[in-house]
């Protein structure tokens, strides 16, 4: 008998490798699967001091969140106000003065998650009533997307931010000639640059509390759209000494200091820790208008999004990471955006190759442009609640027309035969089985519409399901190492106790985990 420290048996387990086969036991030894079969293969081939019987619930690879701002969730969670959810901007005033009483020493106020489309006017807001709350104390509120801020004077008067501040690929908003207090893309950066930077134990804390609540959603690794090489050797730091148990492929924002300590060096790559990858910003987002379309917005004639980055200094980068080894992973979100990147990158791929270059959210298409992801072999990296979340007010954006090539997962699988599946939380919720009831039933959490939102572009079960392991996975160059339960890779499980397989599309999103497991090591418990 082959010793083993885990055996778990009695179980449903999706092992997601080509043949998409079932098992019910595993054998694990030192944080790798040894074996995967039938109960009576795996007790009479290995013995181990730990046999767990999981009662016949289903076993899935641990999910990999494809996209999402997992250190941003953290500190989110640490010092910002949630205001996700708000019907109003009086509940979001209401929030920033409970937030403030809880923290009354911070000097920097902040918030995050407001959403003017949920709101009855479905308007921007202003300042006016931040001035009245906040008189000496800087505020910004941050869009659920990110892509708009609003700002008080105090905010305004640190960043020197007046009627007559110009800055590419951002706008501040005016009333009668002065600033709302609203900033549109890059002129929040005017503000967020002048906000002290979490030190080294603050980062820590945000870490391992994000960490904490992804456990517990079943999620085992995800891929961070865009860190500072600060953060990133905390997170190194925290995974070599074992604090950090989650895996993360983590993608640099495009700043000196991160070329000059990781591009130039070539991928560095530990167990936990992926770094090979740019992340890029091409236009803002939809709910802000600052998606970058080829027309103008149906609901704002004269306004056709915004360019947060030229085109040649998108190019610069992308021959640097050609000559380095490392992926691109753009943000685009218009399909003006979109059809350029979808360019550029063609520019540099030429035809048929494995470098995976990501689109991230690819979220509006021109029906001529999607034959590009296949040409070039270009990933479409998708967040599905994107789609349910924007499904009330998208089309009044983009009209009729448009919105045919809006979330288009299926005829973007079609194009390229994988889609790897995220969330891009905090702007959505963290559990993956939103994501899987989204890609699937394409309905809000309270079954709406009857129908399914444009249901011709849902995903099958399998699909979704292999979206948020394996092509999630080889999204990020691991697929030979996670993503599916076979021998010689990483033995990341979640116990579900209900089978996503199967269950009614009713209960999809609310069925619990019961056990999450990293390494072999159980890392959370219901």
């Amino acid at each position: 008998m082959e010793k083993s420290d885990l055996i778990i048996k009695n179980a449903k387990i999706y092992t997601i490798n080509n043949q998409f086969d079932m098992a019910d036991a595993m054998a694990i030894k030192d944080g790798k699967i040894l074996a995967v079969g039938s109960e009576d293969e795996i007790l009479g081939k290995f013995e181990s001091d730990r046999i767990i019987d999981f009662n016949g619930k289903p076993v899935y690879p641990g999910f990999i969140d494809a996209h999402c701002h997992f250190l941003g969730y953290g500190t989110g969670l640490l010092k910002r106000a949630d205001l996700v959810g708000t019907s109003s901007f009086d509940e979001v005033i209401d929030r920033m003065r409970t937030h403030h009483e809880k923290f009354p020493s911070t000097f920097w106020i902040e918030g995050r998650g407001w959403d003017q489309n949920d709101w009855p006017a479905k308007e921007f807001p202003t300042k006016d009533k931040l001035d009245e709350l906040f008189p000496d104390n800087p505020v910004i509120l941050t869009r659920i997307d990110g892509h708009a801020a609003l700002v008080n004077s105090k905010a305004l008067q640190l960043a020197s931010i007046t009627s007559n501040t110009k800055i590419d690929g951002g706008d501040i908003i005016l009333e009668n000639g002065k600033p709302t207090g609203v900033l549109i893309d890059n002129a929040i950066e005017l503000v967020t640059g002048i906000i002290p930077e979490p030190d080294a134990s603050q980062l820590t804390d945000a870490l391992l509390a994000a960490q904490k609540n992804c456990f517990a959603v079943g999620l085992t690794g995800v891929h961070d759209a865009g860190l500072e090489a600060r953060e990133i050797k905390v997170i190194d730091s925290l995974q070599q000494t074992g604090r950090l148990q989650m895996r993360m492929y983590v993608m640099l924002s495009p700043t000196k200091e991160n070329f000059e300590t990781y591009v130039e060096n070539g991928p560095y790559k530990t167990q936990n820790l992926n770094i090979q990858s740019i992340k890029l910003y091409a236009d803002g987002a939809l709910g802000s208008r600052g998606a970058k379309m080829l027309e103008p917005y149906s609901d704002d004639p004269h306004n056709t999004g915004l360019v947060l980055r030229t085109p040649d200094s998108i190019r610069d980068i992308c021959k640097t990471a050609i000559s380095k080894g490392f992926q691109i992973n753009t943000h685009a979100i218009g399909d003006s955006a979109n059809r350029m990147m979808l360019q550029i990158y063609g520019e540099f791929l030429k035809g048929k190759n494995d470098k995976r270059w990501r689109i991230e959210h690819v979220q509006i298409i021109a029906p001529e442009d999607f034959d590009l992801f296949g040409k070039y072999d270009i990933v479409p990296s998708s967040q599905p609640t994107h789609a349910t979340s924007d499904m009330y007010w998208a089309e009044d954006r983009v009209g009729a027309d448009r919105i045919k090539g809006a979330y288009a997962y299926k005829q973007l699988l079609n194009q390229t035969g994988w889609i790897p599946l995220g969330t891009d939380f905090p702007i959505e919720n963290i559990n993956p089985l939103y994501t899987f009831y989204a890609a699937v039933v394409r309905k809000d959490l309270k079954g709406w519409p009857e129908e399914g939102f444009q249901k011709d572009n849902a995903l099958s079960r399998e699909e979704a399901l292999k979206g948020m392991t394996i092509w999630a996975a080889k999204a990020a160059f691991e697929e030979n190492e996670k993503g599916s339960l076979e021998p010689g890779k990483l033995a990341d499980f979640v116990v579900l106790e209900k089978d996503i397989m199967t269950a009614p599309d009713a209960e999809l999103p609310n069925i619990p985990v019961i056990k999450t497991f990293v390494g072999g090591q159980e890392v959370y418990s219901r």
